[in-house]
């Protein structure tokens, strides 16, 4: 418009009256565009609307500010931020506050150094990438902070999620037999940033000193680990927006529920996991889903091997009292094992006790911190000699409810110690079902004590004969019949006998 109304005037030497009646603007307007020198656009100051999310302008923008100085993890999003708004009572629609929102970011409210990255491509079948994350759950009645490891393919994103108390060898072990279980093959490399439980020492560029322990689970899969450099977390991407999109979408619903065991929460996780890659769309290939891909990425993995016996080795000595100490929490072991040094089989959900290659005990896990752990028929060999103890002996709180029930009848009897004893120790030689039922027949008699315990264990335990047929040449020509009728004859047979002998 200014290079045509210059042409006009300069050129065509029309009148202001005649250029203002043919583009409908006004001679002033005119006189001050031709005064200038140079044809520039004109500045005019921007129109102020009202907008319905004025009000509530101040809050999101305090939000914002806050939100600078927490974790990327702990950031809330833009829709988060909507429905906080929507509880305060904000009338409008997400698009506005997602506007602004942006507009924020735009004029450097958050100011961040944008770097610039290249795009990575990964063949089927090549390299899958792992990370930790940590995240909040309730687990039993109290919020506990877990420790969630990812699993990624580079090529088809299919993905997987579990959950466990802390990050350590066994924990790391068990999330690879999980994810190569569900991913249904081992891909070739393994991509990872330089954790702890693999990287001892981080040397100069690309130098490691990788932990021995997991070496010898890469070994057992075939694969080859690979480290990123340094604050270099674009050299696993997928996995590191794997982690960011999983805590805004799968993990809101985890927060909010209640699990009764960790057991259902990664259950739960699987199930969501499997249920995504048919939904998802493949951000390479829009039109397959993330199922799809996998499908056809699956024949190029290596087969899957029997799983990696991922168990961390300690030693640890037995107490007096047939205990060992772990994590600041004690398991009982067999009382045969005192004062001896055994080896502890650390596993993600068990402890397992063994002294030269035998199992002696084993033990569900336990994070709490404090805890007693004990298996009563540890301690049966030692009641043999020292009877008494059952009276007040911690392991024997924990027996089933009729060997309670027996020993309250016993105790209160002059040595229903011994006797007890002797009850627990045929547990050993018949095994805890066949005790119990005998227990329960004896107090279902009510004259329990333990002779008739043991009585009644040994017809129980009475092995039955087979019956042998005896092969001959007799043959029956009538089979006899059970007739009870017959006894009374004979009784008025030897009747008539006697009056006879009179």
């Amino acid at each position: 418009m200014l290079a045509k109304i210059r042409r006009m005037y300069f050129r065509d030497k029309l009148s202001l009256r005649e250029i203002a009646k043919r583009n409908g603007i006004s001679r002033n307007t005119l006189r001050r565009w031709l005064r200038q020198e140079d044809v520039t656009e004109p500045v005019y100051p921007a129109r102020v609307t009202p907008s319905i999310l004025d009000p509530y302008r101040e809050q999101l923008e305090a939000w914002l500010s806050a939100d600078r100085h927490r974790p990327k993890r702990d950031r809330r999003t833009a829709r988060v931020m909507f429905q906080h708004l929507q509880a305060q009572g904000y009338p409008g629609g997400y698009g506005r506050v997602a506007t602004a929102v942006r507009r924020w970011h735009a004029e450097g409210g958050a100011t961040r150094h944008r770097s610039a990255f290249v795009p990575l491509r990964f063949e089927p079948g090549d390299a899958f990438q792992f990370d930790w994350s940590c995240e909040y759950a309730v687990i039993g009645g109290v919020r506990r902070r877990l420790e969630v490891a990812h699993a990624k393919l580079a090529a088809s994103r299919a993905f997987l999620l579990v959950a466990y108390p802390m990050q350590s060898h066994e924990m790391l072990f068990d999330a690879h037999r999980r994810a190569f279980a569900a991913f249904g093959g081992v891909p070739r490399r393994g991509i990872y940033d330089n954790m702890k439980t693999a990287v001892d020492r981080v040397g100069r560029g690309k130098e490691r000193t990788v932990n021995a322990r997991f070496l010898a689970m890469c070994g057992h899969y075939l694969f080859e680990p690979e480290f990123c450099n340094r604050a270099a977390g674009w050299e696993k991407g997928v996995v590191e927006k794997n982690v960011q999109d999983r805590r805004r979408q799968l993990w809101t619903e985890a927060g909010q529920r209640h699990w009764p065991t960790l057991a259902d929460l990664n259950a739960w996780l699987t199930s969501e996991c499997r249920a995504a890659w048919d939904v998802m769309t493949h951000p390479d290939c829009p039109d397959l889903t993330i199922a799809e891909v996998w499908q056809n990425e699956q024949p190029q993995f290596m087969p899957n091997p029997a799983p990696f016996d991922g168990y961390i080795e300690q030693p640890v000595r037995v107490s007096a009292t047939a205990l060992i100490h772990f994590q600041r929490n004690r398991y009982s072991v067999p009382t045969e094992a005192v004062h001896r040094v055994i080896s502890l089989h650390v596993y993600p959900t068990e402890l397992v006790l063994v002294a030269e290659g035998k199992v002696l005990a084993r033990h569900a896990r336990c994070f709490e911190r404090y805890q007693t752990h004990y298996d009563w028929q540890h301690y049966i060999p030692l009641v043999q000699r020292k009877p008494g103890a059952l009276r007040d002996g911690a392991p024997f709180a924990e027996m089933p409810a009729p060997l309670r029930s027996l020993q309250h009848h016993l105790l209160r009897r002059p040595g229903g110690d011994r006797v007890m004893a002797q009850v627990l120790a045929a547990v050993p030689v018949h095994g805890l079902e066949a005790v119990l039922v005998a227990v329960e027949l004896v107090l279902a008699s009510g004259a329990p004590n333990g002779e008739h315990v043991l009585n009644v264990l040994a017809r129980l335990s009475e092995p039955v004969l087979p019956r042998e047929s005896i092969a001959t040449t007799l043959t029956l020509a009538q089979e006899p019949q059970a007739n009870v009728n017959r006894y009374d004859a004979l009784r008025s047979a030897q009747a008539q006998e006697v009056r006879h002998g009179h």
